[in-house]
C-alpha cells in the first residue's frame, strides 16, 4: 500500500508544471494545491495504478483512499475518487461511511458531485433501503456539501428517479441563497426534464424556487 502511494507520488511529481498549478488553485479559490497537471495527462499518469492487475485489495480501499485524501495537491483527490469507482461492482454496505468521508473532506464542487452521481449513486441503487437512513439527514444537515450530494445522486437516474425523495430534498432546501444548492436545485430538475418534462413543470408551478433553480429547471423544456 505504502510502495502503491509513493509510486504514485512520485509519477506525478515528474511531471509537475508550477504555472498550470497556479492557474488551477486560482480556478478553484485558492483552496487546493495542484500539481499542474492538466486531465488528459494526469489520466494517462495514473492509468497504471487503475489496472486491475495493480489494484489494491478492496479491504486496504478506506486506508488508501484516505491517506490519498489527506494529501495537499487536488490530483490525489481526483485519483482516489476515480480509484473507489472501480470498485463499484463490490460495493459493500459499509462503503457509505467512505463515501461520507470524501464528501465531508477537502471539500468543493469537483469532487463531490463525482462522489454524489457515480458513488453514491451507485450505492443506492444496491441498498435502496439504506436511502431513508441517509438522504434525508443528509438534506436537512448543516453541510452545504451533503445537501447537494442529496439534490444530485440521482441525476443519471431516468426513469428510475423517486420523485417522492427528490421533491423531499427539495423542500428541504427551498428558500436559500446557496449558490450550490440552488444550483444543484436546477441541474437536478433540468436533467430530470429530459425524461418526465411534465412532472418538472408542475413542480415549478407549484413551489416557489430561487431564480437560479427555476431558469436552470425549465431551460430544456423552453427549447
Amino acid at each position: 500500500m505504502k510502495t502503491y502511494i509513493e509510486t504514485l507520488q512520485c509519477e506525478l511529481e515528474r511531471h509537475q508544471d508550477p504555472t498550470i498549478a497556479l492557474g488551477q488553485k486560482q480556478y478553484l479559490k485558492n483552496q487546493f494545491d495542484f500539481y499542474g497537471l492538466k486531465t488528459p495527462l494526469r489520466r494517462k499518469i495514473q492509468k497504471p495504478f487503475l489496472e486491475k492487475a495493480y489494484l489494491p485489495s478492496k479491504q486496504s480501499l478506506p486506508i488508501i483512499i484516505k491517506a490519498l485524501w489527506n494529501l495537499p495537491q487536488r490530483e490525489y483527490h481526483y485519483f482516489a475518487q476515480e480509484l473507489a469507482y472501480k470498485y463499484i461492482k463490490q460495493i459493500d454496505v459499509q462503503d457509505i461511511d467512505l463515501y461520507y468521508y470524501m464528501i465531508t473532506h477537502q471539500s468543493w464542487w469537483d469532487t463531490v458531485d463525482f462522489i454524489a452521481t457515480k458513488l453514491i449513486a451507485n450505492y443506492f441503487k444496491k441498498y435502496p433501503d439504506q436511502i431513508s437512513l441517509y438522504v434525508k439527514k443528509w438534506s436537512l444537515s448543516d453541510n452545504l456539501w451533503t445537501k447537494r450530494s442529496a439534490i444530485i445522486y440521482q441525476l443519471h437516474y431516468k426513469e428510475i428517479l423517486d420523485t417522492t425523495v427528490l421533491k423531499q430534498v427539495i423542500i428541504a432546501n427551498l428558500n436559500t441563497n446557496e449558490f450550490f444548492i440552488n444550483k444543484a436545485i436546477g441541474w437536478i430538475l433540468r436533467q430530470y426534464s429530459r425524461t418526465n418534462p411534465d412532472w418538472v413543470l408542475d413542480f415549478v408551478d407549484n413551489y416557489k424556487l430561487s431564480t437560479l433553480s427555476h431558469k436552470e429547471a425549465i431551460r430544456l423544456i423552453n427549447k
